[in-house]
């Protein structure tokens, strides 16, 4: 049950005010919980709407039970509830009282402040209908109706928001004269001739418009005659020269400016409080907003992320503890990019060290500031920390950072993890899936595993698909339907790798590539057959970008017979290994080439390799396998021409069968997929798209893919620096 103030409404129904403005005792009554009956998130927010002055109307009958001067309302009955328009009286009752309230331990107060807080009441006596038409026929125009209707209750505001201090009643409004000649310079950005036509509407409207700021932090409150609303309603626009540069900013009427300005009042009155020694800010508002804050993260940790968004966004407008930190997450998870605006770390947040700090590094890396932006190691700002957020911003740079969340939870991150750093993104993330209901929250301010947007390895598993399921599971100890699975992400066959931006989502264009494919051995065991030195070892996981620069980073010298890959390794299916290099430096040679496979197949199993180019002036196609250390056959086809293969070629990978002798680009890019398909199913392997266009991968250089110049041979040699 919900407990909801009635006074008589007349007509055998009750007109419920419980939460209008004013009756700031009886606001807390609606919101405590009777144990018999949850109220529901509609039912939450329809009540919520009711402190920004509306009142409940035609509830009907069935009531239960009075319960001390209250009545008990069954939480269905609340739906449907119809809101009258704006309830001036309550509302600006309401935040007059709070404003006082506030105000109590001040000592400094101006006369009229100390009279406003004697009185309990920031307004004016109400304008009566013979001066709201004294003022129209002065300034020549009807009042909007929700400003029309403010004067009938006050004539005049003392404190809208915190940086204007005195809002004009029938007397003080004017047109505004704009002495200090911003319309030239606003005139001139909206009149461009490319702007959009609500842009351009707005040229003149420091000239026409209604000023109703008379005093203010140079803080202007314009009312627009031009920008009506159906409702008849004009805009307020409100630009202070202090705030970011930008245009005005807009409300669709004088009711919902007021509302903003309450809220802006209650975003500021607590540190304020905090600041001047008072009591802790403490009302009917803000107990509401609360209680919508904790409905609004219980939605969320059920899976409802959707509903808490709408509570969420109203409670963070009055400022409330939390409002932004959930909302936060939530952004991070439900969107393309898994990022958010960040709530800014604190340490006494207890997702400090876990979660906030290698997000914000993060996010520092890949904005591409310098990392002198990095306050946290500062021990002067952070002495407790400092050591702490250091490590944390290096092993993030360096892509060492891991996500460790403890209990079970922490325990499946571990494990996909390992699957991940091997490739094999859709394992890690059917074990994530799997353990996203036993994840606890380290506090009230914490609805989701956003640390594992910071985790290198793991990021790229959690795409837009994936988080928003990672959202809609019920976890945290709440329980609610099990979402629809987000699909696996790496596609079957080998095919894939001929479509247009296949290994570079952003572009159409296909990518050239060669990569080796090798039995029976691990991804961490490729170094030792193939590395281009003994004692090869695999790099820590780096993206794509990262790879020539972590290992070539120093080249001085550079050699067109020493032709050594940088492969990407990883699991490519059931006892296969892969080693992959997009777009090589150098080009395939035919009379130069030699392949790897024998050496790494020298443990006995089989190896594989394909090269593929197309981007260069002839497209290319070569396969090559060998088993036991021997090559057992290899084809190459240029241009359409199909040279003589060696060995015996599998008759289901016979280049005249594959269709390779068609002419033309596209009959070339067919075949070719043809003929990954057919060796993806011969030998039961496939490659992990993702983790190879955004994910992270171990990497190390190989031996040559080009034999050293024979007798009479040339080749070039580049010394650089």
């Amino acid at each position: 049950m919900r407990r909801i103030e009635s006074v008589p409404g007349g007509g055998g129904d009750e007109v419920f005010k419980g939460l209008a403005p004013g009756n700031v005792g009886r606001v807390d009554a609606a919101i405590n919980a009777d144990p018999e009956q949850n109220l529901g998130l509609g039912d939450l927010a329809q009540a919520l709407l009711l402190l920004i002055g509306g009142r409940v109307e035609s509830c009907g009958s069935g009531w239960r039970r009075w319960r001390h001067a209250s009545l008990s309302v069954p939480a269905a009955r609340i739906t449907g509830m119809k809101i009258k328009p704006f309830d001036w009286p309550n509302f600006l009752t309401r935040w007059s009282e709070e404003w006082a309230d506030a105000h109590e331990h001040m000592e400094e107060l101006s006369p009229e402040d100390s009279a406003a807080r004697r009185g309990r009441w920031l307004g004016a006596d109400p304008a009566t209908e013979a001066d709201i038409a004294a003022m129209e026929d002065r300034l020549g125009r009807a009042m909007p109706p929700s400003y029309r209707a403010f004067l009938r209750v006050s004539d005049g505001w003392q404190h809208a928001g915190g940086f204007v201090w005195k809002l004009a009643g029938t007397h003080d409004a004017h047109w505004h004269d704009d002495a200090m000649g911003l319309g030239e310079d606003f005139d001139e950005f909206w009149g461009a001739e490319d702007n959009p036509e609500e842009v351009r509407a707005q040229v003149g409207l420091w000239s026409r418009a209604l000023q109703l700021d008379i005093e203010s932090d140079i803080t202007f409150v314009l009312l627009d005659p031009q920008d009506v609303g159906p409702d008849g309603e004009w805009a307020v626009r409100v630009w202070a020269s202090w705030r970011a540069e930008g245009d005005p900013e807009r409300y669709p009427s004088f009711a919902e400016f007021m509302i903003a300005m309450h809220q802006e009042f209650h975003t500021l009155a607590p540190s304020r409080s905090s600041r001047e020694g008072g009591p802790t800010f403490v009302n009917g508002t803000t107990r509401a907003q609360d209680a919508a804050v904790a409905q609004a993260r219980t939605a969320a940790l059920r899976g409802q992320h959707e509903d808490a968004v709408a509570l969420l966004t109203e409670a963070q407008k009055y400022g409330r503890p939390y409002a932004h930190e959930l909302l936060d997450q939530i952004a991070q998870l439900d969107g393309p990019s898994g990022r958010g605006v960040r709530t800014p770390p604190h340490p006494d947040n207890p997702r400090f060290l876990s979660e906030q700090l290698p997000l914000y590094a993060a996010d520092l890396l890949n904005s591409g500031r310098p990392p002198e932006d990095w306050q946290y190691s500062d021990p002067g700002i952070f002495p407790d920390t400092a050591r702490a957020a250091a490590d944390i911003q290096r092993a993030v740079r360096e892509g060492t950072y891991r996500y460790r969340p403890g209990g079970a939870f922490g325990e499946a991150v571990h494990e996909a993890r390992q699957q991940a750093r091997w490739g094999d993104t859709d394992a890690a993330w059917q074990i994530l899936r799997a353990a996203i209901a036993l994840w606890d929250p380290l506090g009230p301010g914490h609805i989701a595993p956003v640390g594992l947007l910071a985790d290198p390895l793991l990021a790229p598993v959690l795409t837009a698909e994936r988080r928003l399921e990672l959202l809609r599971t019920p976890r945290g100890g709440e329980s609610g339907p099990a979402p629809a699975p987000a699909g696996d992400r790496n596609p079957d066959g080998l095919s894939w790798l001929v479509r247009p931006g296949a290994l570079r989502p952003w572009q159409t264009s296909v990518s050239d590539y060669r990569m080796i494919l090798v039995e029976g051995v691990a991804p961490d065991e490729l170094p030792a057959l193939l590395g281009s030195s003994p004692g090869t070892v695999l790099s820590p996981p780096l993206r794509q970008w990262d790879v020539t620069r972590h290992h070539r980073g120093d080249q001085r010298v550079s050699s067109s017979y020493d032709d050594k890959a940088l492969l990407s390794v990883g699991r490519a299916g059931p006892d296969w290994s892969f080693g992959f290099e997009q777009d090589p430096s150098a080009g395939f040679d035919t009379g130069r080439f030699t392949t790897p496979a024998p050496a790494a197949s020298a443990n006995g199993g089989q190896a594989i390799v394909i090269w593929h180019e197309w981007r260069r002036d002839t497209p290319l196609f070569h396969v090559s396998a060998a088993a036991g250390g021997k090559l057992r056959y290899a084809f190459t086809v240029q241009g359409g021409t199909i040279e003589p293969s060696i060995g015996a070629v599998p008759p289901g990978l016979a280049p005249p069968a594959l269709g390779f002798d068609a002419p033309g680009a596209d009959g070339q890019a067919a075949a070719a997929a043809r003929a990954l398909d057919a060796i993806a199913r011969l030998h039961g392997v496939t490659l992990p798209r993702l983790a190879l266009t955004e994910g992270r991968l171990h990497t190390f250089e190989s031996l040559s893919w080009s034999r050293p110049p024979g007798p009479g041979e040339t080749y070039t040699t580049i010394s650089f620096g």
